[in-house]
């Protein structure tokens, strides 16, 4: 089964930085595209970004084009978040999709896996 804890999360003030971790277990994550996905208060849970299994392909979402970066080391995947905004705070799921098929890596049905989430906050 696979499992993902997220860790990271905290305050910050706006332009600052902030990295959050992703530590994955139960699967071979090289066939796994993973994600970041983040629900702000009062909104619908949104793509942020995804790398996918083989760590090449990348893809953000335009918000945060340009601010975040996702990397990727074997079973740990990390956000770092940049030159951050009010309109960052949210929780923040990290999620794995098993790639098979055409994969968007944007969407949430993609995702079969999903970890507890990690608070972000974002002071102006």
């Amino acid at each position: 089964q696979v499992q993902l804890v997220e860790s990271g999360g905290g305050l910050v003030q706006a332009g600052g930085s902030l990295r959050l971790s992703c530590a994955a277990s139960g699967g071979t994550f090289s066939l796994y595209g993973m994600g970041w996905f983040r629900r702000a208060p009062g909104k619908d849970r949104e793509f942020v970004t995804a790398i996918d299994g083989s760590g090449t392909r990348t893809f953000y979402a335009d918000a945060v084009k340009g601010r975040f970066t996702i990397t990727k080391e074997r079973t740990l995947v990390y956000l770092q978040m940049n030159n951050m905004k009010p309109e960052d705070t949210a929780v923040y799921y990290c999620a794995a999709a098993r790639e098979y098929g055409v994969m968007y890596y944007t969407r949430e049905y993609e995702y079969q896996y999903w970890g507890q989430g990690t608070q972000v906050t974002v002071s102006s």
